[in-house]
């Protein structure tokens, strides 16, 4: 049974917003039985987690001899691996595969950039005034995905990968009100979360977080 990292006692505070609701959700998806093995932040920088992610992060994955690190990898490692999250056909596999590099390489950035920037620089000078820029290059990337799905379902045909990452990084938008300015990628988000996968997922994340916080 494959094993995953992640966090003892999540920074978000149970949103399913750490990075391993990506590869639980995946495994929910495929219907892949999973081990999780929670990790403090001490932990995570010690030299027997280092040797499984070089930059003392979660999620990893283990199963039998292969070791992977980042998100990503390890979610289209699952779906290459089982039916459910790509496509039979070569040219929609190689679409969605596509989908989940543009989640990561060109939605991503800028959304991190701004809820780093909320969450951590609040109290700098120049807070104020940079955080009108931030919020427009996110609603730069808002609007050219606006345009692609349009009234689709999801973002080629069928439910992939590619959606299930692009739906995660999307939600990080769910409390900065930018998402009420694109109904279609609110839409889009919501249908996502309503996946019984997703909420089988979230439920085993948030139980985590809860676990944590009891006296």
């Amino acid at each position: 049974m494959p094993t995953i990292t992640a966090f003892e006692n999540s920074p978000d505070r149970g949103k399913g917003h750490a990075r391993d609701m990506r590869v639980r959700w995946a495994f929910e998806e495929v219907g892949q039985p999973y081990d999780v093995r929670l990790l403090s932040f001490a932990a995570m920088k010690q030299p027997a987690h280092l040797a499984l992610h070089p930059f003392g992060q979660i999620p990893t994955y283990e199963d039998g001899d292969l070791t992977l690190f980042e998100s990503g990898a390890i979610v289209l490692h699952i779906a290459e691996r089982q039916d459910g999250l790509l496509p039979k056909d070569a040219n929609a596999r190689a679409r969605a595969i596509a989908w989940m590099f543009a989640a990561l390489a060109t939605v991503e950035p800028p959304i991190v950039e701004l809820t780093m920037a909320m969450l951590f620089e609040r109290d700098k000078g120049w807070y104020a005034e940079r955080l009108p820029m931030l919020h427009d290059r996110v609603r730069v990337r808002l609007g050219e995905l606006s345009r692609h799905i349009s009234e689709a379902d999801w973002l080629d045909g069928a439910f992939s990968a590619g959606d299930l990452m692009m739906v995660t990084v999307l939600r990080r938008l769910n409390t900065s009100g930018l998402l009420d300015e694109f109904p279609d990628i609110a839409a889009y988000v919501a249908r996502g979360e309503a996946r019984p996968a997703f909420r089988r997922a979230f439920d085993a994340q948030l139980a985590v977080f809860n676990a944590a916080s009891r006296p």
